[in-house]
């Protein structure tokens, strides 16, 4: 536990491995147990590293369309008069630390053969005092202007246009398949990393390299057979060899047809 100025009460929980390494979490939650503290956080994570890998590799962020509906004109946004004050506000508090500093060195360097007693050290430094106290006048006065505004208003407070947001279905129906494609990728991932030495660090850049793969097709009476290209390596061949069997052995059918999905790969590199 930590007291910072009877103010915020941090506790600290740490998580260590069985090799040694260990990872401290700092919260605010007194309440749970210090197992729940771990547990959400790594979870939390989990989260963030999805949505960095979605991001980065299947561009969830990217714009979809340009259409632009009405929207909610009472929606609450961030204030920019509320905003303005706060940049002023922070510039002032770090004219103050600035001055306090000087003033901390001058009296670190204070000759003591010329000024012994501090009323002696504040006459010579009388202009950098006063200084301190009109930087501190300064902050005071603009956090009583920053209080009197409010910090979110409505969004249709901040501008004359009127409130539209883009069009959501569209992009939510590509995010909805694009984390389909996702929850594939990891259930082939999870099938083909007992075949894979390197699952966890190249596991996922071998299935996108086999999704990205040219493939021979060929229909039958029966079968759709999906004969893959090897891979840059033979390791890699094998490991996608297994997983073409594993996938052979749902019996899956394409869609729309009776015919069955058979997977192969070539043993080498044509």
């Amino acid at each position: 536990m930590r007291l910072l100025k009877g103010k915020l009460r941090l506790r600290q929980v740490t998580r260590r491995m069985d090799h040694g390494h260990q990872t401290p979490i700092l919260t605010s939650r007194r309440d749970l147990p210090a197992a729940q503290v771990a547990y959400r956080m790594f979870e939390r994570w989990r989260q963030e590293n999805f949505f960095k890998y979605l991001r980065e590799e299947y561009a969830l962020d990217a714009l979809v369309e340009y259409a632009a509906v009405p929207d909610d004109p009472t929606r609450e946004v961030p204030n920019p008069a509320w905003a303005a004050w706060d940049a002023q506000l922070r510039q002032a508090h770090a004219r103050v630390d600035r001055l306090q500093a000087e003033y901390g060195l001058e009296a670190l360097t204070n000759p003591e053969r010329q000024r012994r007693t501090m009323r002696g050290f504040k006459a010579a430094h009388g202009k950098l005092s006063q200084k301190i106290w009109s930087a501190l006048q300064r902050v005071q006065q603009l956090e009583k202007r920053r209080a009197a505004v409010p910090r979110r208003v409505p969004v249709q407070a901040v501008g004359q246009a009127p409130v539209v947001k883009l069009a959501p279905e569209r992009k939510h129906l590509t995010n909805l398949i694009k984390i389909v494609a996702y929850q594939a990728e990891s259930d082939l991932l999870r099938l083909v990393a007992p075949h894979y030495r390197r699952a966890g660090q190249e596991g996922r850049t071998l299935i996108q390299s086999v999704l990205a793969s040219v493939a021979d097709l060929e229909v039958t009476q029966t079968e759709l057979r999906v004969t893959l290209a090897a891979q840059s390596s033979p390791h890699r061949t094998r490991a996608v060899a297994a997983l073409c069997e594993t996938l052979d052995q749902a019996k899956t059918r394409f869609p729309g047809s009776r015919l069955r999905l058979h997977y192969a790969i070539h043993k080498k590199a044509s």
